[in-house]
Order: C-alpha cells, then structure tokens, then sequence
C-alpha cells in the first residue's frame, strides 16, 4: 500500500434526523420534530442487509459508524491513506418535496463539514444534491467556496435521465468551479429500479443498479453534454466494473447506425467515456482470477479509469483485501494516486475551508 493512496469512497453514517437538527434552521427544526420525522431510510440500504455495513465495522448496536474516531481506526489508519472522500449517503433524494429535499441536503452536508471535515485534514467530501436542479445548484454555488469539497453527488436512478437538458445548469454549476460529477448507486424511488416493473427481493434491486448506470452514461453521452462542457469528469461510484466494456462496444456500435439524429455526436461514445469517465473498483464485480481480471482491464482499453476505493462501510471484501485480486501490481499506483489526483482538481490544489 502506497502511503499517497486516495480512497473515493468513504460513507459517514447519519446516526438520525436528530443529527441534523442543529444544521437546520428554526422552520425545518420545528417541522421535522412536529411531523415525527425521525429517521430517513431507503431501500437501496437497509440498515440490517449484511451487504450494507461490514460486520466488524457494525457499532455495539448493530448500526453504521458514524464517528470521525471509526473512519480513522477502520479505515484512513488502518491502510494509511493520505486523503479519503467522504460520500454521504443519506437519502434526501426520497422526499418528494423539493423544499424539504433541500433543506435535508443542506443539513447533511453542513453536518459532514463540521462533524468530519473540521476533524481530521485528511478528509474530503462530495456535496450531496437535492432534488430540484436550482436547488442543487445553489447547494453547488454555496459549497464550492470550500474546497474541501471535491465533487457534485446524485444518483444513479433518479427522476429524469441525467444528461437531459434540465440536467444542464448542474453540469455548467460543477464545471464552472472544476468539480465532477460523482453518480453514486441507488434510487431515487422515482421509479421501478428495473425496466420491466417493480421487483419481489433486495437483490433484484440491488444488481439493477447497473443498468441504471448504463442509462445515465448514455444519457449524458447522447445528449451531448462532455460537448457542451468539455471540462466536465463524471465519477461512476459503486458501479462494478464488468459491464462498462460490453456496453460501450453496444452504444458505439448502435451510434454507427443510427448517428445521424445525433450529429452533436462526432467521434465513437466509447472514446468519448474513455476521457470523461472513472469508476471506484469497489465491488468489483469480477471472478477471483488473474487471467480473468487482466483480460477484463485490457477491455477497458485506459489504465485512467478506475479509481482505488474501499467503500468502507460496506461489505465488499474481507480483512485487508482493498484491491481486488488479480490487478497487476504496475497499475496499482495509477488506480490508488494518480487516477484521483487527475479526476479531483482539487486533491491537487490542496483543501481549506
């Protein structure tokens, strides 16, 4: 393990809705406690599922870590590295007003500053987006002056397909102040997670989220938006990795038939995503073998797309496996230090408040 190594996927864990009370003002302090609005969960994460927090991480009560003091023990210390990007999860996509959307996001992402950022200088954090594209670009506008804030965060199934035109002043906002956009694994609950209906089981769900990263990437390259903003990075969190290579040989070769009602278009997507996309290896949906995982990453045809991440707390890998096996140890230094350090400007710049 290099002792410069990046982890872009920490997830601090909001104990309750009582947290964010203080990061709330009067109005929406006094709503919430009227309305007995005590917790906010989401079937992308139940709080119990084996898969959503490791068991050696899960604190007395069975519950995500939601302190600084865990991150560091279980893992900034444990693997010694030198910055981690905090992904706040806690679904303030759910409520389906914008107003009560906003304020929830404003809440998490004032609690992390204080709560994580202000603790420990080797944290980062991506702003948490709310429904509503002015409500997310004045989080955006709000947030960048601090530039421990190193990335714009939604979903990867939202209401509305993220290249749509709607989209466009969020990625003009996150261009405009150097910062990609960070498409995390989950719904919005907008609609089924899968394209045939609503699915019986958890793991049904679970394993759709990669067709609804295929629809975000094909959005956002059919509609044009890496031309309509050139210095736009697009982070896939939590995607997998095997399924990129696949799909990319589809939408290229569908783009070659059917080009001509997207003549913004003007070289092949894959090339497109090659320059424009990353992905954290965490879970890395691939088998156990070396020929396998090698052959895998000779699809990807860039040693510049992924990105090292432990996706602490969740349950991924066992011990201290952070990579994958099978990756070749000559890629670990691009993956773990110059990946993140390209993608996020500000890893670069250094942060302060």
């Amino acid at each position: 393990m290099t002792t410069a190594a990046i982890d872009c996927d920490l997830h601090p864990g909001v104990p309750g809705v009582a947290a964010l009370l203080p990061y709330m003002d009067e109005h929406w302090r006094h709503s919430l406690v009227e309305r007995g609005i005590e917790v906010l969960e989401s079937a992308s994460y139940p709080p119990n599922a084996p898969s959503t927090v490791r068991r050696d991480w899960r604190g007395a009560k069975g519950g995500a870590p939601s302190t600084v003091a865990e991150v560091q023990s279980q893992a900034l210390d444990r693997w010694g590295a030198a910055a981690g990007i905090l992904n706040p999860l806690f679904p303030v996509q759910l409520p389906f007003s914008r107003d009560m959307s906003a304020a929830m996001a404003r809440a998490v992402n004032d609690w992390v500053r204080a709560e994580w950022l202000d603790r420990d200088a080797r944290l980062r954090a991506s702003i948490l987006l709310p429904n509503g594209v002015e409500e997310a670009v004045a989080e955006i506008e709000r947030l960048a002056p601090d530039t421990r804030f190193v990335q714009g965060m939604v979903l990867c199934m939202a209401e509305i397909p993220l290249g749509r035109r709607e989209w466009w002043p969020v990625h003009a906002a996150l261009e405009r102040h150097g910062l990609p956009l960070g498409i995390h694994a989950g719904s919005a609950w907008r609609h089924p997670p899968t394209s045939v209906g609503w699915p019986s089981w958890h793991v049904e769900e679970y394993a759709s989220n990669s067709f609804g990263f295929q629809a975000s990437l094909a959005s956002l390259v059919t509609e044009g938006v890496f031309q309509k903003y050139p210095g736009l990075k697009v982070v896939l969190i939590e995607s997998g990795v095997s399924w990129l290579p696949a799909f990319l040989w589809r939408l290229t070769k569908s783009w070659k038939g059917v080009r001509f009602e997207i003549p913004w278009i003007d070289r092949a997507p894959a090339e497109i995503v090659r320059d424009h996309v990353r992905m954290t290896i965490r879970p890395f949906d691939a088998p156990e073998d070396a020929d396998t995982v090698r052959r895998l990453l000779d699809h990807l045809r860039s040693d510049e797309m992924l990105l090292w991440a432990t996706d602490w707390p969740h349950a991924h890998f066992e011990g201290d496996a952070t990579v994958p096996p099978g990756f070749p140890e000559g890629l670990l230094p691009k993956i773990m230090v110059d990946n993140p350090r390209a993608t996020y400007a500000r890893l670069r710049e250094g942060g302060s408040a």
